[in-house]
């Protein structure tokens, strides 16, 4: 079996797993106070361009994002989203099991909001003369790239910056992929520009080559004050914190988280190109690394045989949307072999 289902079904990159092994006998401080999650501390900001952010270390998307959202709301606050967005689709209601909802935000395929669409739900609250028994907007949640695999431009994000700062609404970016969004063909976005447009944001590790990890940055000093206590709270504090430094101290010491996110997308860029050359069209038209070709129902069988990947839903009564998934590990030889099969199913 061939996998395509996510970016996660590997273990790490070879040279974390090498270091890993390299220091386990080590003894050190815990709960990420360590010199190798101080060095990789150093190297993030400076990636960045922001000297003094805070960086924080967490295992897990779902459990970041409710980590830094409840650190941010008031107890009758919640947070904006698009609909598709994973705090709103994927995260078994996590973010209402702390007490703050989820004020979604329609959206179109690719999963993106805009800047109109959070102005307007903010002004909608605050201009209704029965507010204050409302659920009030308290921040701004976006993903880049989006569940569906779409990046945000850089205006995109400085109009959103801009109204997330006149409404006073912090804005997070939710990085789990942020590599493969940074390295996209059509990306004009930096991880400076990043730094600078919003209040807090991760750097995705577990889907881009480590066993697990997310990087938090919060450049907004007014969000630093009591972070590591939440992160206690929600049980995000390892006492082997040094597994998850040591981790990103590898993928930024020399530039391989960049690397490895250019391989993955290289090679979602070839499977979109055969797939298209087949004949396929897409649900959505993103260069990232995940990619939503339309397929006939009646190829769904013989494929899954052989590849594993995820049914994103109906296109109609004959067709289903479904996701391929490049990532770090993925080889160019299982890209080839899948367009190859494609093409035999489309000339029958």
């Amino acid at each position: 079996m061939i996998y395509f289902q996510c970016d996660y079904a590997e273990g790490a990159h070879p040279r974390i797993m090498e270091r890993l092994m390299e220091t386990n006998m080590e003894q050190s401080l815990g709960y990420g106070e360590d010199p190798y999650s101080e060095k990789a501390r150093d190297l993030i900001r400076k990636a960045c361009g922001q000297p003094e952010a805070m960086v924080q270390f967490l295992v897990g998307g779902t459990q970041t994002n409710a980590t830094v959202i409840d650190s941010i709301l008031r107890p009758y606050q919640g947070v904006l989203c698009a609909a598709s967005g994973h705090i709103n689709c994927h995260e078994t209601g996590a973010i209402e099991a702390g007490g703050h909802k989820v004020l979604a935000l329609p959206c179109g395929p690719e999963g993106k909001i805009t800047a109109g669409q959070i102005y307007e739900a903010y002004r909608s609250h605050m201009d209704d003369a029965t507010a204050e028994h409302m659920v009030q907007p308290g921040m701004v949640y976006i993903s880049n790239p989006t569940e569906n695999g779409a990046i945000y431009y850089k205006k995109e994000l400085e109009e959103i910056s801009h109204v997330c700062a006149a409404c006073g609404l912090p804005l997070f970016v939710d990085g789990a992929r942020l590599g493969y969004g940074l390295m996209a063909p059509d990306n004009d976005l930096t991880l400076n520009d990043l730094a600078d447009l919003c209040d807090v944001f991760y750097i995705g590790g577990t889907k881009v080559g480590a066993l697990f990890g997310e990087a938090v940055v919060i450049t907004n000093p007014a969000l630093m004050k009591d972070f590591r206590y939440m992160i206690k709270r929600h049980g995000g504090m390892m006492a082997k914190g040094r597994l998850l430094g040591l981790q990103f101290l590898v993928l930024f010491e020399d530039g391989l988280y960049w690397e490895i996110s250019r391989h993955a997308i290289r090679l979602a860029m070839r499977l979109r190109e055969g797939f298209r050359e087949c004949g396929l069209k897409y649900y959505a038209d993103v260069n990232t690394n995940q990619q939503f070709p339309i397929i006939p129902d009646a190829w769904l069988e013989t494929l899954s045989k052989k590849y594993a990947f995820s049914e994103w839903g109906k296109m109609d009564e004959t067709h289903t949307i479904v996701r391929f998934c490049t990532s770090w590990a993925t080889e160019a030889e299982s890209v080839e072999a899948v367009i190859e099969d494609i093409r035999k199913l489309s000339d029958k």
